[in-house]
């Protein structure tokens, strides 16, 4: 496979960001460069043997240096392979998905006994030291990630060699985000423009980031940048169908997605990912989803008797019924033949296909909103059944926002109504805004 990253500048030089949190650092812990610190045309900025501290920052920030500058630093206390194993062993122990993961294998040792073979150049080492000093919710989500990959690799029969693969590819995925502006974190904080570009190349430049150490086998490299894609191919980013994802980046992408449910959610974690992994089937590798289901299932139970969620379920299947009878119509207005007839690319297409997707996963979820009233009254007093019907709808509300937030971002010109299928698509996104 060719790759199209290999002329990319993107990850060629260090970030203001990252530059950032580097001299921050060093405010805290001792950073000296053991080489001098040169400019890409040969212009010294910072001598051998010299402290680097926050000071240096604004000289740093202004050039672009001739080569990334943690590849020549000695600091102090840095991360290293026993660091890791300290810190993977104290996540197993006091969080709950690695400790479930380390009882499914009989053994917390199986979970991080990759990473004792893990490659770590001083370059490296830097990066992850920035990481759990500046980054320590970046730092704890990599760990994670990583028991989460190697029980998959293990379950999945991966060699040893691969598995060590695996863990140094899941451990380093994220870094990347290091050279983002941290407000991209704040969910308060909307990503768009640049921001946006870069959230969505984060995955190329942590592995070129990779590349560029020489340290890591080929297959980490291209793990790495699958790790946000999706086996439907709508993924990032460069949105490839299951076919053409690697085995150990189809890993990735749902060992991501299992850390960050558990991360984001403290309320009912395994339920609502049980139930995401299940109605977004075609997303992930039908496989390894079936290693993490059965491990979800009492965690389900647990969930669900502590904290009953059905509440909601009437007015949210009310919800659903209306934005699909709703779109039912509008295409029903349409000229005859011009739904077919809409282009690949167009805005009403892209609109009947995802509205069309969510009513075929629902109804293979049991729970499309025509079946919901009968089902709602079969399910009085099972506390499971009533909070996995609040949660379908959670997400499949969620889910027509996303497509009215699509639709206004791919198509800005949908308010011109330049044709019966823009107005069919502007009306529909004008219901969801009023509505949802």
């Amino acid at each position: 496979m060719t790759d199209p990253f290999d002329s990319a500048d993107i990850g060629s030089a260090d970030s203001p960001h990252y530059l950032r949190a580097l001299t921050d650092m060093a405010d805290r812990r001792t950073v000296v460069a053991d080489a001098a610190i040169y400019t890409d045309n040969g212009i010294k900025l910072v001598e051998k043997g010299a402290r680097i501290d926050s000071r240096l920052y604004d000289r740093l920030v202004q050039h672009k240096l001739r080569e990334p500058i943690d590849r020549h630093l000695s600091i102090e206390n840095p991360v290293d392979v026993p660091t890791l194993l300290a810190a993977g062993q104290a996540l197993i122990e006091q969080e709950a998905l690695p400790n479930m993961l380390a009882e499914a294998l009989g053994s917390g040792a199986r979970l991080l006994a990759p990473l004792r073979s893990l490659p770590m150049p001083a370059s490296m080492a830097c990066k992850l030291t920035v990481m759990r000093d500046q980054r320590p919710e970046l730092f704890q989500h990599s760990l994670q990630m990583m028991t989460v990959a190697v029980f998959l690799g293990i379950k999945s029969d991966l060699s040893e060699r691969d598995c060590c693969t695996l863990a140094a590819a899941a451990l380093l995925h994220d870094l990347g985000v290091l050279h983002m502006d941290p407000a991209w974190s704040d969910p308060d904080n909307k990503v768009v423009g640049v921001q946006r570009k870069h959230l969505v190349a984060h995955p190329i430049t942590a592995m070129l980031m990779i590349r560029d150490t020489e340290a890591y086998p080929r297959a980490a490299e291209v793990a790495v940048l699958e790790h946000h894609e999706r086996m439907d191919g709508t993924g990032y980013p460069r949105g490839l169908t299951g076919a053409n994802i690697t085995p150990l980046g189809r890993i990735l992408l749902l060992a991501e997605v299992v850390a960050a449910f558990y991360e984001k959610y403290e309320d009912m974690p395994a339920q609502r990912l049980s139930l995401v992994l299940r109605l977004n089937h075609r997303k992930f590798p039908s496989a390894l989803v079936m290693h993490v289901l059965p491990l979800l299932q009492e965690e389900v139970a647990r969930e669900s008797a502590l904290m009953p969620l059905g509440n909601d379920a009437p007015r949210q299947i009310d919800l659903l019924a209306e934005a699909f009878v709703y779109w039912g119509k509008l295409k029903a207005a349409l000229p005859p033949g011009a739904a077919a007839k809409a282009p690949a690319g167009s805005a009403f297409a892209f609109a009947d296909a995802r509205l069309q997707a969510l009513q075929k996963a629902l109804i293979e979820a049991g729970s499309h909103p025509q079946h919901q009233g009968e089902l709602l009254a079969q399910l009085q007093g099972d506390a499971i059944g009533m909070a996995e019907v609040a949660l379908v709808g959670r997400e499949a509300l969620w889910q027509l926002q996303s497509i009215l937030n699509a639709s206004h971002h791919r198509w800005p010109q949908l308010s011109d109504r330049a044709t019966p299928e823009d107005a069919a698509v502007a009306d529909w996104c004008a219901w969801a805004m009023q509505r949802l």
